[in-house]
């Protein structure tokens, strides 16, 4: 478990290497900042989520404590107010978001309802856990990566291992250590595989009725479009795309297709005001030391995050 005393230890050093007060923990020039300003990094929030439902703590964690099914975009808003103000925060806005979340999850513990995959029913879970933060992590990291190279030129090698370097001090934001994580991008490809092909992630019950209420709820003005769900379901290994009950018929993978393709030939020549995530816009202008964001920013922000500015906050 990460312990508050461990969280504030973890701290110290990401305050120690960070890119400074104003630019936040990973500054202008990150690979970091290069991918997670881009909106088309939503490409991938279906695939993260599936993932992380597909670990059994996580699942029974959301169904038994989440508002997610009740207020779905109070969900999706609550997750980038957080994961945005760890990336283009500043510092201490960087640190206050990775205590509220570290908090957050010590309200969040309980008992498997049901035996699934190697966790026995009656078995604690917690989300403070270090396996459980650690697999929510590299789904985060992985799927950013993974929605940018997509629509956008991939990578270099090079590119890739700095982006790894700074997703192991994303990481410690959520209390993992150095320890805690692979330490190259080698090692973390290993360790997606692994997790994919273990009995660790195991689709439960749970799983797969809060994955068919965000997909196929009964809400159908928020339900995502065929071809969202598609590409999703094709983003997922085959493995959990199959314990989620997800079938890609040949419709399905040209409405996919056809999508992409549009993305493709679209996304890239977007102004940057709108191609870019309000909280990445609001941290540009911060580095220019204005006070407080422009109103095209602010509705961005609201999009994202669901209020205007992200380096505004009540007191701790």
């Amino acid at each position: 478990m990460v312990s508050e005393n461990d969280l504030e230890t973890i701290l110290d050093r990401v305050r120690a290497n960070a890119a400074g007060p104003v630019a936040g923990v990973f500054g202008p020039s990150s690979v970091t900042w290069q991918i997670d300003r881009e909106a088309v990094i939503f490409l991938g929030a279906g695939r993260a989520l599936l993932l992380q439902l597909a670990h059994p703590w996580v699942a029974a964690a959301i169904a038994e404590h989440s508002r997610t099914l009740a207020d779905p975009i109070g969900r999706f808003h609550r997750t980038f107010d957080i994961v945005f103000a760890m990336v283009f925060g500043s510092l201490d806005r960087a640190l206050l978001s990775s205590r509220q979340l570290h908090r957050r999850h010590g309200m969040i513990s309980g008992r498997m309802p049901e035996t699934v995959g190697p966790f026995a029913a009656g078995s604690r879970y917690c989300a403070n856990d270090i396996a459980a933060l650690r697999w929510v992590h590299a789904t985060l990291s992985d799927t950013a990566l993974m929605a940018h190279d997509l629509v956008l030129p991939p990578l270099s090698a090079e590119e890739r291992e700095r982006y790894w370097t700074e997703s192991r001090m994303f990481g410690a934001l959520f209390g993992l250590t150095a320890d805690d994580l692979p330490a190259d991008w080698a090692g973390f490809a290993a360790y997606a595989t692994a997790m994919a092909q273990s009995d660790t992630l195991t689709v439960s019950a749970a799983a797969r009725e809060v994955a068919a209420q965000i997909f196929d709820g009964a809400r159908p003005w928020l339900r995502p479009p065929r071809w969202y769900r598609a590409l999703t379901a094709s983003l997922l290994p085959e493995r959990l795309r199959s314990g989620f009950g997800f079938e890609l018929d040949e419709r399905d993978t040209k409405s996919a297709d056809k999508a992409l393709k549009w993305i493709r030939r679209v996304y890239p020549k977007l102004p940057h005001r709108l191609r870019y995530v309000g909280p990445y816009q609001e941290a540009q202008a911060r580095l220019r030391g204005e006070l407080q964001p422009d109103w095209m920013t602010r509705c961005l922000n609201r999009a994202w995050i669901g209020r205007p500015q992200m380096d505004v906050r009540g007191r701790e």
